[in-house]
């Protein structure tokens, strides 16, 4: 079962054949919107809109670790994730793919961990994309002939307002290379989850740093957005056509050294909380 969440313009996928729709209470609260559930290349897919499909969910809205359990509760393996971004350099351009593999968390208002009430965890998150997944999506730009650039720095800022300028110019002294709003906490709960994670971000616009260009706006970005919506499900598309069955990084065994609790003196109801969670790791480990 593979996951797509679909950013800024992506609602819906065009050619998913849709079996059904699931609405799904998680102890976390509700997720972005329902579930659809469906087949795509012949491959079992789960679609989620992370800011529903009207477009109704601010980025600090988004209620991230509703939506990853879903997915988890869901049997999804894979998640392939698609957004919005601005550009911090001039070579990548409006309408070009990057597939960052790193991660900066500029947030401030966001839960970003299913663990606590009693149990802790501390997940490793020095490579935060699953390479494997990365590589599919990387052959999948090629085939459709996308301008893509493989690896680069995502800082992922509050929002939902845009950088102010002197934000763009300290973020570009950093060398980053794109500035978005939600996929960090989406990678953070993905690796906690078991669930290979890997983003496909759309540039949209320079950010603000760039002076020819002048102010973002959010029709600005709408514009190319729209564009861009055709180009990612085609993407989507051939990435289906090319993953295996078999994953073959790390990521479906990350809570192996991650969870330093004695699951004995973990709460009941955290635990019944976090089965779906824990499920697979207490399997591998006779828990």
């Amino acid at each position: 079962m593979i996951g797509i969440i679909g950013g800024s313009g992506l609602y819906k996928m065009a050619a998913l054949k849709i079996i059904k729709e699931e609405k799904i209470k998680t102890p976390f609260g509700d997720p972005s919107d329902n579930f659809i559930i469906g087949e795509l290349e012949g491959k079992e897919v789960v679609f989620l809109p992370r800011h529903g499909k009207n477009h109704t969910i601010l980025p600090t809205e988004i209620n991230f670790r509703a939506n990853i359990y879903g997915m988890k509760l869901l049997g999804v393996k894979r998640i392939i994730s698609v957004s919005a971004v601005g550009s911090l350099k001039e070579e990548l351009k409006p309408k070009e793919i990057v597939l960052p593999d790193q991660f900066i968390d500029w947030t401030k208002q966001r839960k970003s961990t299913f663990f606590g009430d009693g149990i802790v965890a501390h997940t490793s998150f020095s490579h935060p994309i699953c390479p494997e997944l990365m590589g599919f999506l990387e052959e999948a730009c090629k085939k459709v002939n996308a301008v893509v650039h493989k690896g680069g720095t995502y800082i992922c800022m509050e929002g939902p307002l845009f950088s102010t300028l002197a934000e763009s110019k300290l973020y570009r002294s950093f060398g980053i290379d794109v500035i978005g709003m939600t996929n960090v906490q989406e990678a953070k709960l993905s690796r906690e989850a078991e669930i290979c994670y890997s983003t496909m971000a759309m540039v949209t616009d320079y950010d603000c740093w760039y002076a020819e260009k002048g102010e973002v706006t959010g029709l600005d970005v709408l514009k190319v957005i729209a564009e861009n919506v055709r180009m990612s499900q085609d993407i989507i598309k051939e990435a289906l056509k090319i993953i295996g069955d078999e994953a073959k990084c790390s990521c479906q065994k990350a809570l192996d050294t991650a969870v330093v609790t004695n699951l004995k003196y973990v709460p009941d109801e955290t635990l019944k909380k976090l089965e779906p969670i824990l499920r697979d790791f207490r399997k591998r480990n006779g828990l």
